[in-house]
């Protein structure tokens, strides 16, 4: 079976990067949008990544996939003490375990810094090297 393109741009890693996120809405007001949750990205490009974590409320998926609810992102990157910093949207989910809440999901930055953007494109291209 072909490669879809939003597997081809990204790159799965052999050691997932730690995501902490956050749900963000301008419409919603739920107690849980105030928690941090922690998850990994298995897979990144500078365009976006999958996050590997907990959706706390599926009333939230409709919200989520049609870009009424954003993520806001902080990725820590190896041997990188400060954090990357990034707004995205979700584009897709994959199955969700309902006892947990856990999925992945596809989600493309919105608002990143352009030097944050690049440290991603080069941990991207180290990964892909033998040892890295």
């Amino acid at each position: 079976m072909a490669e879809s393109p939003r597997e081809r741009t990204l790159v799965k890693l052999r050691t997932p990067i730690e995501v902490r996120f956050k749900f963000l809405s301008k419409t919603r007001q739920d107690v849980e949008q105030e928690q941090i949750y922690d998850g990994v990205a298995p897979a990144i490009s500078a365009q976006g990544c999958v996050v590997s974590g907990r959706i706390p409320r599926l009333d939230w998926l409709p919200d989520l996939l049609t870009q009424k609810m954003m993520l806001g992102i902080n990725l820590l990157l190896p041997n990188d003490p400060d954090p990357i910093k990034a707004l995205g949207e979700v584009g897709w989910i994959e199955k969700i375990d309902e006892a947990t809440g856990k999925c992945q999901v596809g989600v493309t930055f919105k608002d990143i810094q352009p030097a944050d953007r690049n440290k991603i494109f080069a941990h991207q291209v180290k990964a892909q090297l033998p040892g890295g």
